[in-house]
């Protein structure tokens, strides 16, 4: 079996931040498969505890270690870039964070005393486990994107129109992302390692966990144009709205569904409206990341 192009998390793949100008590590034809090896989110270089470091490529200012980038030869800004995610293998340990910044949202879910939990991560098992008890994995990329068209350093931590640190606990192995290319080569980036999430992510954490391997696909397609980030998963068509406030992500997210309505089906936006309100789910994706992300789902079967 050929092992595809490997990027590992180490000195010459390791950022903090989304960059135009940031120069690619690997150019790969659409089509190829890419391994990905990603830190934690927090740069750390092992589990909780007292002797626990940052790894040396950690710069002040970063944001979410991220590995990459990577071009995608012939991207184009305008273009859609596919991104089918065909394995994510987490490392063994993670770890979760309540509390960690005296914000006002922390002062509203009544947390006074921050909480950090370290798991264990049994992945033949398929389980963490932690203090607290043991949960199933469902491991996923919180952060799979591309750089803003604007020059420039730009956060991490946001989720963008073309993808970043979106968060979706639905884009597991099986599922393909689809994101609107801002720059010439997509320069495209991962990290932020989930091994379990629920929608919403309330702490501002998951269970935070390097990724030992991450194999994705990346093409381009010209049939199949997207505003803002849609997914084929394994729970069904996603879309995903951004916003200021969970109203305005979650009408993002239901208009994304309307469109995608009209072109499986080729129903009228009422018809679409109505569908939606029958057979379509509407999840908080999360809303800790300043900019708040809703997704509407369509299961598989849900229209016969």
């Amino acid at each position: 079996m050929t092992v595809p192009p490997t990027l590992l998390p180490d000195e010459r793949t390791l950022h903090g931040w989304f960059d135009r100008d940031l120069a690619p590590v690997l150019a790969v034809d659409p089509g190829t498969t890419v391994r990905f090896g990603t830190l934690d989110s927090g740069w750390w270089a092992g589990p909780h505890g007292p002797d626990r470091r940052r790894v040396p490529e950690h710069a002040a200012g970063s944001g979410h270690a991220l590995t990459g980038p990577v071009e995608v030869r012939g991207a184009r800004p305008g273009d859609v870039l596919a991104v089918r995610v065909d394995a994510v293998v987490p490392g063994p340990w993670g770890t979760t964070y309540a509390g960690a910044r005296a914000t006002a949202w922390n002062v509203r879910l009544g947390v006074e005393q921050p909480a950090v939990v370290p798991w264990e991560i049994d992945v033949v098992a398929g389980t963490a486990t932690s203090s607290l008890g043991t949960v199933a994995l469902r491991p996923f990329l919180g952060v799979m994107g591309m750089p803003p068209a604007e020059p420039g350093r730009h956060s991490t931590i946001p989720p963008y129109w073309h993808g970043g640190n979106l968060d979706c606990r639905e884009l597991v192995a099986g599922a393909t992302l689809y994101l609107p290319v801002p720059v010439a080569g997509a320069l495209f980036s991962v990290g932020d390692g989930h091994a379990a999430q629920g929608d919403g992510e309330v702490s501002g954490t998951a269970i935070e966990c390097p990724m030992e391997r991450v194999d994705l696909t990346l093409s381009t397609v010209d049939d199949f144009p997207v505003a803002g980030p849609v997914a084929r998963t394994p729970a069904g068509w996603v879309t995903m709205g951004l916003g200021d406030t969970v109203d305005e992500a979650v009408f993002g997210a239901l208009n994304a569904m309307f469109d995608l309505l009209d072109r499986l089906f080729g129903v009228s936006r009422p018809d679409a409206v109505a569908l939606a309100s029958v057979a379509v789910d509407v999840r908080v994706t999360q809303i800790v990341n300043q900019v708040v992300g809703a997704h509407a789902v369509l299961p598989p079967g849900a229209l016969r």
